[in-house]
C-alpha cells in the first residue's frame, strides 16, 4: 500500500497539480490585493465612496448584515474581471508568439513543380 501510495503521489500530473495549486494561491493574494488597494479605492472616487459594508437590517435580536454580502459579490465580480483581463492578455501574448513559431514549411522542389502544374492548370495554359 506505501509503494501504491508513493506512485501516485510522484506521477508527473499531481506534482504539476501541487505547482498549480500554491501558484493559483498565491496568484489569489495578488489578485486580491489589486482589487482591494487599488481598483476598489479607483471606482469609490468615482462612485463617491459607495461602501455598501456598513448596511444592515435588524430583524428581532438578529442583525442581518446584507451589506457585506452586496459588498462580497461586488469584490467578486471585480475579481473576477481582473482575472478575466489578465486570461486575454497572456493569451494575446502567447498567440503572438505561437504565431511566430510556426512559420510555413518550405516546398520541396517536388511540391513547388507539382504547384506551377496545378496554376497552368487551372489558367488552362497547358
Amino acid at each position: 500500500m506505501l509503494k501504491e501510495f508513493k506512485e501516485f503521489a510522484m506521477r508527473g500530473n499531481v506534482i504539476d497539480l501541487a505547482v498549480g495549486v500554491i501558484l493559483g494561491a498565491a496568484f489569489g493574494k495578488i489578485v486580491s490585493s489589486l482589487v482591494a488597494d487599488i481598483i476598489t479605492p479607483l471606482i469609490g472616487l468615482l462612485v463617491g465612496g459607495v461602501d455598501f459594508s456598513g448596511l444592515s437590517f435588524t430583524f428581532g435580536e438578529a442583525k442581518l448584515m446584507y451589506g457585506n454580502f452586496i459588498q462580497t459579490v461586488i469584490d467578486f465580480v471585480i475579481i473576477a474581471f481582473s482575472i478575466f483581463l489578465f486570461i486575454k492578455l497572456f493569451n494575446k501574448v502567447y498567440n503572438r508568439e505561437k504565431k511566430v513559431e510556426e512559420a510555413p514549411p518550405s516546398l520541396t522542389k517536388e511540391e513547388e513543380l507539382l504547384t506551377e502544374i496545378r496554376d497552368l492548370l487551372k489558367s488552362n495554359k497547358l
